[in-house]
Protein backbone atom coordinates (compact mmCIF):
# COMPACT_ATOMS: atom_id res chain seq x y z
CA UNK A 1 0.00 0.00 0.00
CA UNK A 2 2.97 2.43 1.17
CA UNK A 3 4.44 1.51 -2.55
CA UNK A 4 1.55 2.06 -4.44
CA UNK A 5 1.06 5.53 -2.23
CA UNK A 6 4.39 6.85 -3.13
CA UNK A 7 4.00 5.38 -7.16
CA UNK A 8 0.72 7.69 -7.09
CA UNK A 9 2.69 10.89 -5.74
CA UNK A 10 5.34 11.03 -8.37
CA UNK A 11 2.57 9.97 -11.25
CA UNK A 12 1.29 13.49 -9.38
CA UNK A 13 4.50 15.46 -9.53
CA UNK A 14 5.29 14.61 -13.34
CA UNK A 15 1.97 15.04 -13.88
CA UNK A 16 1.81 18.42 -12.57
CA UNK A 17 4.76 20.08 -14.43
CA UNK A 18 3.38 18.91 -17.97
CA UNK A 19 0.42 21.29 -18.81
CA UNK A 20 -1.41 21.07 -21.76
CA UNK A 21 -3.19 23.88 -22.93
CA UNK A 22 -5.74 23.76 -25.71
CA UNK A 23 -7.96 26.48 -26.22
CA UNK A 24 -11.57 26.38 -27.65
CA UNK A 25 -10.44 28.77 -30.25
CA UNK A 26 -8.25 31.80 -29.76
CA UNK A 27 -9.97 35.10 -32.09
CA UNK A 28 -7.83 36.74 -34.45
CA UNK A 29 -6.11 39.77 -32.59
CA UNK A 30 -7.24 43.11 -34.06
CA UNK A 31 -3.18 43.88 -34.69
CA UNK A 32 -0.07 41.93 -34.38
CA UNK A 33 2.76 44.85 -33.34
CA UNK A 34 6.04 44.27 -34.19
CA UNK A 35 7.89 43.18 -31.18
CA UNK A 36 12.01 43.17 -30.62
CA UNK A 37 13.77 39.87 -30.80
CA UNK A 38 15.65 39.01 -27.54
CA UNK A 39 15.92 35.09 -27.48
CA UNK A 40 16.57 33.81 -24.51
CA UNK A 41 17.57 29.79 -23.44
CA UNK A 42 15.43 29.65 -21.01
CA UNK A 43 12.54 29.04 -23.41
CA UNK A 44 12.46 27.09 -26.08
CA UNK A 45 10.05 25.10 -28.50
CA UNK A 46 10.32 21.44 -28.54
CA UNK A 47 8.11 20.48 -30.97
CA UNK A 48 5.15 21.18 -33.25
CA UNK A 49 2.51 19.42 -35.70
CA UNK A 50 0.38 20.55 -38.19
CA UNK A 51 -3.10 18.75 -38.85
CA UNK A 52 -5.15 20.16 -42.39
CA UNK A 53 -9.03 18.68 -41.83
CA UNK A 54 -9.78 18.87 -45.10
CA UNK A 55 -13.69 18.15 -46.81
CA UNK A 56 -13.30 15.90 -49.68
CA UNK A 57 -13.56 17.99 -53.21
CA UNK A 58 -16.82 17.50 -54.90
CA UNK A 59 -16.26 15.22 -57.85
CA UNK A 60 -13.12 14.08 -56.28
CA UNK A 61 -12.96 10.11 -56.19
CA UNK A 62 -11.22 9.87 -52.42
CA UNK A 63 -8.09 8.02 -52.00
CA UNK A 64 -8.44 6.64 -49.21
CA UNK A 65 -5.44 6.08 -46.44
CA UNK A 66 -3.64 3.35 -45.31
CA UNK A 67 -2.18 5.18 -42.12
CA UNK A 68 -4.41 4.62 -39.34
CA UNK A 69 -3.46 7.74 -37.51
CA UNK A 70 -4.28 9.86 -40.31
CA UNK A 71 -7.94 8.82 -40.11
CA UNK A 72 -7.54 8.64 -36.53
CA UNK A 73 -7.08 12.13 -36.09
CA UNK A 74 -9.74 13.41 -38.96
CA UNK A 75 -12.27 11.31 -36.73
CA UNK A 76 -10.96 13.31 -33.94
CA UNK A 77 -11.26 16.39 -34.88
CA UNK A 78 -14.81 15.93 -36.27
CA UNK A 79 -16.02 13.74 -32.92
CA UNK A 80 -19.30 15.01 -32.28
CA UNK A 81 -20.44 16.74 -35.43
CA UNK A 82 -23.79 15.33 -36.27
CA UNK A 83 -24.75 17.68 -39.66
CA UNK A 84 -22.68 19.34 -42.74
CA UNK A 85 -22.17 22.50 -40.76
CA UNK A 86 -20.77 20.89 -37.34
CA UNK A 87 -18.29 19.11 -39.93
CA UNK A 88 -17.76 22.63 -42.10
CA UNK A 89 -17.21 24.56 -38.83
CA UNK A 90 -14.44 21.90 -38.27
CA UNK A 91 -12.60 21.91 -41.19
CA UNK A 92 -9.60 23.51 -41.54
CA UNK A 93 -6.26 23.58 -40.25
CA UNK A 94 -4.73 22.89 -37.00
CA UNK A 95 -1.46 23.55 -34.87
CA UNK A 96 -0.20 22.13 -31.96
CA UNK A 97 2.88 23.55 -30.47
CA UNK A 98 4.72 21.93 -27.65
CA UNK A 99 6.84 24.10 -25.76
CA UNK A 100 8.92 24.68 -22.23
CA UNK A 101 9.95 27.27 -20.07
CA UNK A 102 12.87 26.68 -17.61
CA UNK A 103 11.95 29.43 -14.99
CA UNK A 104 8.54 31.00 -14.03
CA UNK A 105 7.45 33.96 -16.48
CA UNK A 106 4.14 35.55 -17.63
CA UNK A 107 4.56 34.15 -21.19
CA UNK A 108 1.88 34.88 -24.33
CA UNK A 109 2.41 32.29 -27.42
CA UNK A 110 1.41 34.31 -30.79
CA UNK A 111 0.36 32.30 -33.60
CA UNK A 112 1.38 35.03 -36.63
CA UNK A 113 0.21 33.38 -39.87
CA UNK A 114 -1.21 34.39 -43.37
CA UNK A 115 -3.66 32.79 -45.60
CA UNK A 116 -3.57 32.15 -49.23
CA UNK A 117 -6.40 34.49 -50.57
CA UNK A 118 -5.27 37.40 -47.88
CA UNK A 119 -1.76 37.56 -49.64
CA UNK A 120 0.44 39.37 -47.46
CA UNK A 121 -2.09 40.18 -44.63
CA UNK A 122 -0.73 39.09 -41.34
CA UNK A 123 -3.49 37.81 -38.80
CA UNK A 124 -2.26 36.24 -35.75
CA UNK A 125 -3.89 34.69 -31.97
CA UNK A 126 -2.49 34.57 -28.67
CA UNK A 127 -2.66 32.97 -26.00
CA UNK A 128 -1.78 33.53 -22.21
CA UNK A 129 0.19 31.95 -19.73
CA UNK A 130 0.56 33.49 -15.74
CA UNK A 131 3.32 32.02 -14.59
CA UNK A 132 4.34 29.38 -16.99
CA UNK A 133 6.83 27.49 -15.80
CA UNK A 134 7.85 23.69 -17.05
CA UNK A 135 6.57 22.07 -20.41
CA UNK A 136 3.24 23.05 -21.82
CA UNK A 137 0.74 21.46 -25.27
CA UNK A 138 -1.22 24.39 -27.04
CA UNK A 139 -3.34 24.10 -29.82
CA UNK A 140 -4.40 26.49 -32.39
CA UNK A 141 -7.27 26.26 -34.48
CA UNK A 142 -8.36 27.65 -37.94
CA UNK A 143 -11.27 26.52 -38.66
CA UNK A 144 -14.86 27.26 -40.16
CA UNK A 145 -15.86 30.05 -42.22
CA UNK A 146 -12.12 31.80 -41.73
CA UNK A 147 -10.96 28.34 -43.26
CA UNK A 148 -13.13 28.37 -46.00
CA UNK A 149 -12.91 32.13 -47.07
CA UNK A 150 -9.51 32.88 -46.63
CA UNK A 151 -7.98 29.50 -47.72
CA UNK A 152 -5.10 27.50 -45.99
CA UNK A 153 -2.43 28.99 -44.19
CA UNK A 154 0.32 29.35 -46.39
CA UNK A 155 2.93 30.49 -44.27
CA UNK A 156 3.46 30.63 -40.41
CA UNK A 157 5.75 31.67 -37.15
CA UNK A 158 4.83 30.53 -33.39
CA UNK A 159 6.91 33.46 -30.95
CA UNK A 160 6.96 33.16 -27.08
CA UNK A 161 6.26 36.98 -25.72
CA UNK A 162 7.72 37.95 -22.82
CA UNK A 163 7.16 41.83 -21.23
CA UNK A 164 6.91 43.06 -24.79
CA UNK A 165 10.25 41.07 -26.44
CA UNK A 166 10.34 37.83 -28.32
CA UNK A 167 12.05 35.20 -26.48
CA UNK A 168 11.62 32.38 -28.31
CA UNK A 169 10.39 31.79 -32.03
CA UNK A 170 9.94 29.15 -34.43
CA UNK A 171 8.75 29.52 -38.44
CA UNK A 172 7.75 28.02 -41.59
CA UNK A 173 10.83 27.98 -44.19
CA UNK A 174 8.39 30.36 -46.21
CA UNK A 175 7.89 32.68 -43.49
CA UNK A 176 9.11 36.33 -44.61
Amino acid sequence: MKRLMCGLAVLLAVGATVWIVRADDPLPIPKANVLPLALSDDFQFRKFTIFRNALVKPGATPLPTRELMITMERNRHVWGATTYADVQARTGQYFTFFWRAKRPADLTLRLEYRQANLKNYVEAREIYYPRARGSYTSEFAVVGSEYSMDGPITMWRAILIENQRIVALLQSRTWE
